[in-house]
């Protein structure tokens, strides 16, 4: 990558985690906006069972355990709510900490790998600071990740590359109306150019590098994290941008994700 150059490598701070989702590409954008509420609604807190508020907050105290810190991402994961962007069949396990498959060969990430992605993103942020963020999402999936983002930050963009996985997403998120979120069918890996730039960007498949679009769309000051395939596996990136054409990256967890491909399907 042409910019790679210019980045700073930091120390390693290994911890492992596990496989995750893909997506990625296009040329003609589709777009769709989402209309969402920030908080739950009543049908949410009436659901019972395998889906109530106990099974919720035993996978946050889950989380928590396991090293998530975030006040605020803890919350908002007790309020999405998970059982809603799985396939009923898998309703009971939809609080697990677990990968569960959405069909079309791809998975919805474990809340741990969502959980931490979004903390390390987000932690320089305060208060307003994230209430006014613009994010991008690359790799809608089923649309989980984006309705806890849409949730903590001020507007997210997000686009996924499979349609049938696009559409799947639409029709989980249309129920909880949020506002601040905006679909896109298309090219993950040209980012959403039309929006930029972006406060924070995550990505939720691997590359051999990260896309040039992806750096050029950040704003300066802004963050993005990525898994990014090398010769002894996969790490998390974080890139910070510092400059015009300066970006300072440090290397984080061991993961397992799909790979990050080109084009749409």
């Amino acid at each position: 990558m042409s910019k790679m150059a210019r980045w700073m490598d930091q120390a390693a701070i290994p911890r492992p985690s596990a496989p995750t989702r893909s997506r990625h590409r296009v040329s003609q954008p589709d777009s769709a906006e989402r209309q969402v509420d920030s908080r739950a609604t009543a049908a949410e807190s009436a659901e019972p069972g395998l889906v109530s508020e106990a099974v919720r907050l035993a996978m946050v105290e889950g989380l928590r355990r396991a090293g998530v810190r975030d006040s605020g991402v803890l919350e908002v994961m007790r309020n999405v709510p998970r059982h809603r962007f799985v396939e009923p069949a898998l309703s009971s396990r939809a609080y697990e900490d677990v990968a569960l498959p959405i069909g079309h060969a791809q998975t919805i990430s474990r809340p741990f790998t969502v959980a931490r992605m979004i903390e390390l993103l987000a932690a320089p942020l305060e208060g307003t600071a994230r209430s006014a963020a613009r994010v991008l999402e690359i790799g809608t999936g089923c649309g989980y990740q984006a309705a806890v983002l849409a949730r903590l930050f001020g507007e997210v963009v997000s686009i996924e590359r499979i349609r049938g996985l696009h559409e799947q997403a639409r029709t989980n998120l249309r129920s909880l109306r949020i506002a601040n979120l905006r679909l896109v069918f298309g090219d993950g890996q040209l980012g959403v150019p039309q929006a930029a730039p972006y406060d924070l960007v995550i990505a939720a498949a691997a590359g051999e590098s990260i896309p040039e679009a992806w750096l050029q769309q950040m704003q300066i000051g802004g963050r993005l994290i990525a898994p990014v395939s090398g010769g002894k596996g996969q790490a998390l990136h974080l890139v910070e941008r510092s400059g015009s054409d300066r970006w300072q990256l440090t290397v984080l967890d061991a993961v397992r994700f799909v790979p990050l491909r080109d084009g749409t399907a």
